[in-house]
Parts: C-alpha cells; structure tokens; sequence
C-alpha cells in the first residue's frame, strides 16, 4: 500500500498590511508583458524550513520536534521593507519583499528548524538563508525580458511586526493555483 504524501513548510504567517504592499507591487508589471504567477495574498508567508514531501505518518514526529524547539524560543521583531529578485535581476524567477530587523534570532530559529528536521531525514538547506516573502514567480521561458526597474525601486512604509508564532503548512499545487492547509500553530514564548 502506498504511503499518502503531502508538501510540506514551516513558516512564518505575517500581518495583514503585506497583502496591501504586494497589491501595490503588482502594478508596478501592468504594462509590462512577463507572464507572474502573482501569490495569493492567503498564501503570504516567510518559510522558514521547506520538507516537501513529507509522510502523513512523520507528521505527529516533526509536530513534536517544532514543539522541543518552540519551547525555548522567545518572540522577535522582524521588518518587511525593500524589494528584490532571485536568483538575480537577469533572469528573475521569484520577485519578493525583503525581510530585516531581529534576523539574528530569526537564523538561529531556521538553524535549529534545519538541525531537527535533518535528523529526521529531510534535506537541509543547501545554500545559506535569505529571508524573504515571495510575492511572485517567473517561469521561462517567456517571450519577454522582464523590466524590474520600477518594481526594485518602489518604496513603502516598513511593516514592523512581532513574531510571536509559526506554522506548520502543507500546500497542494491545483489548477486554479497553490492551496495552503495549516497543520498546526505554535506560540513561541512572550519576552
């Protein structure tokens, strides 16, 4: 019997005010003819470890894991602000919102993430963590060049916010898009 699978991330969820922001950046591509994949604004999130395919019967393991970690994990302020592109601006396959502020402690959260679901037979990461909010994706090939120029230049108020807790999400890819189904919530503890 085959095992039922499901993709799994840890993340972090943010205020409401960055669907506003990404609504706004959007316009920024109105005349430009680059086929996005703009994000819902339901699916906005800052992952911290992405599983992918995960095994239902491993999820009450990982589930106890982010729980070991949480439990000595205090609450930190973290600022979107700035825009940028990866993996460069001459062929850009994801656009996003930067993220800055407390990034000692937010590393220190993904490494301890990283070591946990490592040992529980997950891929680490293999380049270093650069914190972002993806807000949409380019797929190639197009038949256009995309010109960033006003997106990477616009500017917006910085959204300060605390993080107080983290998800644990599957996301199933369906024709109308990406769904997300939260697994489970955890609070990290008040300073």
């Amino acid at each position: 019997m085959e095992k039922k699978l499901l993709r799994t991330f840890i993340s972090i969820p943010l205020p409401h005010v960055v669907k506003n922001v990404k609504q706004m950046l959007t316009s920024t591509f109105e005349n430009d003819r680059v086929k996005i994949r703009w994000v819902k604004h339901n699916n906005l999130h800052l992952t911290l470890h992405f599983l992918g395919f995960t095994p239902v019967d491993d999820i009450p393991k990982i589930e106890k894991e982010i729980s070991s970690i949480i439990k000595s994990q205090k609450s930190f302020d973290l600022t979107i602000s700035e825009t940028g592109c990866l993996p460069d601006i001459l062929k850009p396959s994801v656009l996003y919102l930067g993220v800055d502020n407390d990034l000692k402690a937010l590393n220190v959260l993904v490494n301890k993430i990283s070591l946990k679901m490592t040992a529980l037979g997950y891929k680490r990461r293999d380049e270093s963590y650069i914190p972002h909010v993806t807000i949409g994706k380019i797929n190639y090939p197009q038949k256009f060049k995309p010109d960033l120029s006003i997106f990477l230049n616009s500017t917006y108020d910085k959204i300060e916010f605390s993080v107080e807790k983290i998800q644990f999400s599957s996301s199933e890819i369906l024709p109308e898009g990406v769904a997300y189904n939260i697994l489970n919530t955890f609070s990290l503890s008040k300073n």
